[in-house]
């Protein structure tokens, strides 16, 4: 199976459980200069997991390009 084939079933999957599809952010964060780069799959939607109501409700389902750097060797474990 391809890639694309993958996140299409996946995305599929979640449209079916009412998730609204959402596009991945870009890899330079638009709006956080704390940052340089999205570092894990829930950076873009901080502002939505401390209270803001992000547009297409709270089931949403992406496949977010990131750039692990300094913990890459724990990527994986229990708690990543």
């Amino acid at each position: 199976m391809r890639a694309r084939e993958l996140k299409d079933k996946y995305f599929k999957f979640f449209e079916s459980k009412d998730h609204a599809l959402i596009p991945s952010s870009p890899l330079v964060p638009e709006n956080d200069p704390t940052v340089l780069f999205v570092t894990a799959g829930m950076h873009p939607l901080v502002p939505y997991l401390l209270g803001e109501t992000h547009p297409k409700g709270k089931k949403l389902v992406n496949v977010q390009l990131c750039l692990r750097t300094v913990d890459i060797d724990e990527v994986g474990d229990t708690s990543h």
